[in-house]
């Protein structure tokens, strides 16, 4: 639930400072900031401990090396967040950010199911449905808002 309110909290604040900047003059700049700092924090998970034992222990097992599997999630997710701050790549990684969430979200499902490491993700199932519809949701109009320009 952390990165949600951080996505809220961080792109409200981005679209006040666009009222006198106008770096988040707009609604989908905005929002990519607020992005960028959610992407960043879940990032974090990937490399620090014990996050990333939980995080390692929900990668679907058919797949291979789940460790090196979260880390290349994980720097993903820092590439992407910073990305997102740049317009010339704002709306690419958006688009790639968007396609992380539905690659990873099989791991999600997998973490609803049984408590695989006491620092696995404890969100259940459906709430965690709609945070992901909900944050590719936002990488969408980042996406299209920022095409072009």
């Amino acid at each position: 639930m952390l990165p949600f309110i951080v996505l809220l909290v961080t792109s409200a604040a981005a679209w006040l400072v666009g009222r006198v900047a106008p770096f988040t003059a707009t609604v989908p700049a905005a929002v990519a900031v607020g992005l960028a700092a959610m992407f960043l924090l879940t990032a974090s998970a990937h490399f620090v401990q014990p996050r990333r034992d939980g995080l390692v222990a929900i990668v679907p097992r058919a797949l291979p090396n789940a460790a090196a599997l979260v880390t290349v999630s994980g720097l993903a997710e820092v590439v992407g967040a910073i990305s997102l701050l740049l317009p010339a790549t704002r709306s690419l990684a958006a688009v790639a950010l968007a396609v992380l969430l539905v690659v990873v979200f099989p791991a999600n499902v997998r973490a609803a199911g049984t408590r695989r490491h006491p620092a696995s993700p404890t969100t259940p199932l459906p709430l965690r449905t709609v945070l992901q519809v909900v944050f590719t949701g936002a990488c969408l109009l980042v996406a299209i808002g920022s095409a072009g320009g």
